[in-house]
């Protein structure tokens, strides 16, 4: 199983990368999935943001091509490999499941999360940029975006409103991710991604939904402090 590994990351980065081309485009959760519809949730990011994903997907293309031709017998890459190619897996399945339902698309964006998480604080220090910098992005950005689905699926079966949804949402997000960005493996580049999403989200809310932007920008201070004292520590 081990000798399989690489290859098994080679070829679910290469699904990955394809699924948005043979995949009906995913724009948001749709009206016939979610009871309470709110279009533009507070919680959401500005469209923009979402362009990371194609840093994302080149980078982890790259790194596995590298891992596969370079680092294929090497222990520190093996630990990384099985929840990654895990997260890899399930993420090229998440287009078609978001299209369908949202509670199973929260509940598999979740543990693409938490696998990749663990990928990444597994991860050496050797092949920096190869390894640990793509991890780190794309680590980061699905801390956000899992607890953004949390939330919109939350407010649409009306477990709370929109709003409470995004504040307990937002919350939870910075909590997370600066319990990972204290952890020294997780790297600069995780909170970077974490904090790319938490301006798509100022931009999103700007003056209209102040607490929303005051509550993200004190998280991206928060994640660029704790960066900046690591690397002054250094």
């Amino acid at each position: 199983m081990r000798k399989s590994l690489p290859w098994l990351v080679a070829l679910f980065a290469s699904t990955f990368i394809l699924a948005p081309l043979v995949t009906e485009p995913f724009t948001g959760y749709r009206p016939e999935h979610l009871p309470v519809f709110m279009d533009q949730p507070p919680i959401q990011p500005a469209g923009y943001a979402f362009a990371i994903w194609g840093v994302i997907y080149s980078w982890l293309v790259a790194s596995a091509v590298f891992g596969l031709v370079k680092r294929r017998h090497d222990g520190a890459w093996d630990i990384v490999r099985g929840p990654l190619a895990l997260s890899l897996a399930l993420g090229t399945l998440w287009l078609s499941i978001a299209n369908a339902t949202a509670i199973w698309a929260t509940v598999v964006i979740l543990i693409m999360a938490g696998v990749t998480i663990l990928a990444l604080l597994r991860s050496p220090t050797k092949d920096y940029w190869w390894l640990k910098v793509p991890l780190g992005l794309y680590a980061g950005w699905l801390t956000a975006a899992s607890v953004v689905s949390l939330s919109i699926t939350l407010a649409g079966f009306g477990v709370m409103s929109y709003d409470v949804a995004s504040i307990s949402g937002l919350l939870l997000a910075m909590t997370a991710a600066i319990l990972v960005q204290l952890m020294p493996p997780s790297g600069p580049a995780y909170g970077l991604a974490v904090s790319w999403a938490l301006f798509g989200i100022v931009v999103q809310n700007g003056t209209d939904n102040i607490i929303m932007s005051v509550l993200a920008g004190a998280g991206i201070a928060a994640l660029g402090l704790i960066n900046l004292t690591r690397r002054g520590s250094t």
